[in-house]
C-alpha cells in the first residue's frame, strides 16, 4: 500500500491503495511508519516527499473498518512531525478528513490546480479530533472553524491562503498549469534542492524549531483526543452518519 524509491537525498514514500482511494487503513497507516522509519535510519536521506497514486491523495478514515486506532493515526502523525528529516507532500488529487492531518504534519507541501480538501468529519457524526493537533496550531482561526463546521470543498489556492498548503499551483488556460506556467513538480523542484543542501544536523534542529508547539499540542492532548475520536465513531450518530455515507444517501438528521 506505499511504495518507497530514493534518488538523489530524497526518500519517496507513495500511497498506492486505489481501492480504498488511499483511506487511513491499518495497512496503510503500518506502512507508511514503516517507510518513514526507514527513511529515518537512513544516512543517505535529506528528506521524504509524500505522494500519492490515482485522483486522491487520502480520503481519510477507512470507513469499512470503522474508526480504525485513533490512537495509531496519532502516532503516525506524530512520527511524521518528529522524523529529523523534512517531509514534503505532493498533492495532485482530494484530500479528505484525516488526509489533511497527514498534510498539517509534514513541513512543507505543494498542492496541484486538481487538488481539492474538505474536513467532512461533521458531516459524518465525528470531529476531526485527533488531525487538529497538527493542524490546529499551523491553519487560520477563522477558516478552520468555517471549514470544520460547514464541510465545505475548497481547491488549492484557499488551502495555501489557509495554511493547509505551503504552495499551490493554480490552473491557468492550458488547464493544467497557473499563469506562472509552474505545475507540482516545477514548484518542487527548488524545494527539494533546497533540501538536498542543508546537513543533516541543520535540517534536524532546524526542523525541531518549527515543530515545537505541534509537539507540545501532541504531548497535551494527544490522549483525550484519541479517546474523543473512538467515543464518536462508537456513537449512534457516527453509525447512521458511516451507513448513510457508504449506501450514497443522506444521513437521517439532515432537514
Amino acid at each position: 500500500m506505499v511504495r518507497s524509491a530514493y534518488e538523489r537525498g530524497v526518500t519517496t514514500l507513495t500511497l498506492d491503495s486505489p481501492h480504498n482511494r488511499n483511506a487511513l487503513s491499518k495497512g496503510l497507516v503500518a506502512g507508511l511508519r514503516a517507510g518513514l522509519a526507514q527513511a529515518a535510519a537512513d544516512d543517505a536521506v535529506r528528506a521524504v516527499l509524500l505522494t500519492h497514486t490515482g485522483n486522491t491523495f487520502c480520503a481519510g478514515a477507512d470507513l469499512r473498518e470503522g474508526s480504525g486506532s485513533p490512537a495509531e493515526l496519532a502516532a503516525l502523525l506524530r512520527s511524521i512531525v518528529e522524523l529529523p528529516k523534512p517531509v514534503v507532500a505532493r498533492v495532485e488529487g482530494h484530500v479528505r478528513a484525516g488526509g489533511t492531518g497527514l498534510l498539517g504534519a509534514c513541513d512543507i507541501s505543494v498542492a496541484g490546480p486538481g487538488a481539492s480538501f474538505a474536513f467532512t468529519e461533521a458531516r459524518i457524526g465525528v470531529a476531526p479530533a485527533v488531525i487538529s493537533m497538527p493542524l490546529l496550531p499551523r491553519l487560520d482561526a477563522r477558516a478552520a472553524a468555517r471549514y470544520y463546521l460547514t464541510g465545505e470543498r475548497f481547491g488549492a489556492a484557499e488551502a495555501a491562503r489557509i495554511g493547509l498548503v505551503t504552495l499551490a499551483a493554480e490552473e491557468g488556460a492550458d488547464g493544467r498549469t497557473g499563469a506562472s506556467g509552474k505545475g507540482v513538480d516545477a514548484l518542487l523542484e527548488p524545494v527539494l534542492d533546497g533540501l538536498r543542501w542543508g546537513s543533516p544536523q541543520g535540517l534536524a534542529e532546524s526542523k525541531r524549531l518549527v515543530t515545537a508547539e505541534v509537539l507540545r499540542t501532541f504531548d497535551r492532548d494527544a490522549d483525550s483526543l484519541a479517546e474523543l475520536s473512538a467515543r464518536l465513531f462508537a456513537s449512534d450518530e457516527a453509525r447512521e452518519g458511516m451507513t448513510a455515507f457508504l449506501e450514497r444517501r443522506e444521513p437521517a438528521w439532515v432537514p
